[in-house]
């Protein structure tokens, strides 16, 4: 069972910061892909809405569901840590 972010708080608080400054970036770039593909997942699901289509409702609700998966830093695709294994 997965643990809840109460348990896992004193664990990230516990890791030592990074003094790499390479690894960190800007914030206004942060999180650009997610955003477009967020924005174009959702402008394809209207649009296919709109004309009745089920492949660009389809297209668009599978790019909506990957542009919020990349808002999730603790997720690999994100570029954030996985956590610990649960099991």
């Amino acid at each position: 069972m997965p643990q809840s972010d109460d348990e896992r708080r004193p664990l990230l608080q516990r890791q030592p910061p990074h003094d790499d400054p390479h690894t960190v970036r800007p914030l206004g770039r942060r999180r650009t892909g997610a955003w477009w593909t967020l924005t174009a997942g959702l402008a394809a699901l209207v649009i296919g809405v709109a004309l009745p289509q089920g492949l660009l409702i389809a297209t668009g609700l599978v790019l909506a569901g990957v542009g919020v998966q990349l808002f999730d830093v603790r997720s690999d695709a994100a570029g954030g840590r996985p956590g610990p294994p649960s099991g």
